[in-house]
């Protein structure tokens, strides 16, 4: 029998599904304090984990670890060097929460076109032709997102499922992904640009879809956020960290760009003196982009079934992180 170690609750439904499958056991872990894990992970055979830390020390603690998946798609909170060295596989999962992030961006850039909530305010507070009229002149603040042009940072499967909802709106699409093939392109039909900041000059909506690594790190920059339109709009579903929050503030602040959507932050929760936090141009959403009711099920169920096939030798290795790093 194989036990599975699940740190942090997951659906209760990936937890009947392990029940379905007598050659496992497992055990949740929600007291995640470091040295609870090391003892707790000891004689473990596999880790599901969700947001939690996965340090070396608690790793290199580990004597019959095997495989370890995420709930997820973000592997920053896993010490990817220290399962290199034991050949260890990280898998994550590919299939659940496409959708529903690409949904979340659509809702960010609703609420930015749309004005809803100062429209919703305006009638609550009694001032129905508040932000229709200027001088007795009737304006138009709202606008469409039919032919406005949107640039997708990392064209992964997030960023494919969004260009097809793009597509549905008539929007022009831009991506910018060194590692994106010319089937692809061709395929979801959009427009590869090689300059990320050619891209960023022209967009409408720029919506950032790639992992924190020492490359990305800080690629959103006042470099390049200086060379966007100041109408627009930059949202971040991936990771904190991408974006340069200094940088950002001070071109809010300065009107160089219209807004920001932020589900994700470079300190999780946000320490108390973050400038964007006071920021009126930005959105927030505390990391939930991923977090419906069916994606929850969906990532649980997937991050089980990660461990079954690797065990079943049936593993899709695209779900593998470090393949290339380890002897599968």
């Amino acid at each position: 029998m194989f036990h599975i170690s699940i740190i942090e609750s997951i659906h209760p439904k990936a937890l009947e599904y392990i029940d379905q499958h007598p050659e496992f056991s497992y055990e949740v872990i929600e007291d995640i304090d470091e040295k609870n894990l090391q003892t707790k992970l000891k004689d473990t055979d596999a880790i599901a984990i969700v947001t939690s830390k996965l340090s070396a020390k608690i790793l290199e603690n580990c004597k019959k670890l095997k495989i370890v998946s995420r709930h997820g798609v973000g592997f920053d909170n896993v010490d990817l060097d220290t399962l290199n060295k034991k050949n260890i596989p990280l898998t994550i999962t590919i299939k659940a929460n496409a959708l529903t992030v690409a949904e979340h961006v659509f809702a960010m850039m609703f609420y930015f076109n749309k004005n809803l909530y100062a429209f919703d305010k305006s009638v609550r507070e009694n001032k129905w032709d508040k932000l229709k009229k200027i001088d007795n002149n009737i304006i138009a603040i709202n606008s469409e997102l039919y032919n406005k042009c949107i640039l997708i940072i990392g064209f992964g499967r997030i960023g494919k499922v969004l260009s097809i909802r793009c597509q549905a709106f008539k929007m022009d699409i831009l991506i910018f992904d060194p590692f994106v093939n010319d089937e692809d392109v061709a395929k979801y039909k959009v427009k590869k640009i090689n300059n990320i900041d050619e891209g960023l000059s022209i967009a409408d909506y720029v919506s950032v879809h790639v992992p924190l690594t020492n490359e990305t790190q800080n690629l959103i920059n006042i470099n390049n956020l200086k060379k966007m339109k100041s109408n627009a709009f930059i949202i971040n579903t991936s990771r904190g960290g991408i974006i340069n929050e200094t940088d950002l503030n001070f071109v809010l602040k300065e009107k160089i760009i219209a807004g920001a959507g932020l589900d994700v932050l470079s300190d999780e929760p946000p320490k108390s003196d973050n400038p964007l936090i006071k920021n009126p141009k930005v959105i927030f959403s505390p990391h939930i982009a991923s977090h419906t009711k069916e994606c929850w099920e969906r990532h649980g169920k997937e991050t089980v079934q990660n461990i079954f096939d690797f065990f079943d030798k049936s593993l899709d290795k695209k779900a593998i992180v470090n393949r290339a790093k380890i002897e599968l």
